[in-house]
């Protein structure tokens, strides 16, 4: 029996995604303890547990994308995979690396544009794809929320 690549890629590249977006987090854990948080921001091991999730989630979602691929759309979609890709590590490094609060909410709203974008898209290849990315739209929504209060709770003057 043959292995199709993609079934390692796929997850290795999401893999990637993760630990970069983690490495840059890890270089602004010390900054992000001294902010005023607000309520409902979840201890790290929730934040870790989810984003675990979300990625094992998206990691399907690619996977099922991929082997419904022949549509129009294709390429499409996956220069919106890509994108979404580069934008969740660059949150990371926006937020805990450059301290940027309102870039990294207006970030986190493209972010999740791209993720609305590719739910709707993805329903007319494979609707367990686009379904697969819901708790990706929602955590990334929750997260932007988290932000915007940040924002409010540590704003300078």
């Amino acid at each position: 029996m043959r292995i199709k690549t993609n079934y390692i890629t796929i997850p290795l590249i999401t893999i990637a995604i993760a630990l970069l977006g983690r490495y840059f987090v890890s270089r602004g854990l010390d900054w992000y303890g001294s902010l005023q948080l607000p309520a409902g921001t979840p201890d790290a091991r929730i934040v870790g547990a989810a984003w675990t999730i979300v990625y094992f989630f998206a990691a399907l979602s690619a996977l099922i994308f991929w082997n419904a691929r022949g549509k129009k759309t294709f390429v499409f979609i996956l220069v919106l995979f890509t994108a979404n890709a580069i934008l969740n590590v660059l949150w990371n490094v926006i937020f805990f690396i450059e301290h940027s609060f309102m870039a990294a909410l207006a970030e986190m709203t493209v972010l999740n544009l791209i993720n609305f974008i590719l739910i709707i898209l993805l329903w007319g290849y494979d609707k367990r794809s686009s379904a697969l990315l819901l708790p990706y739209f929602f955590w990334v929504a929750y997260a932007s929320y988290l932000t915007y209060q940040i924002i409010l709770l540590n704003a300078q003057g």
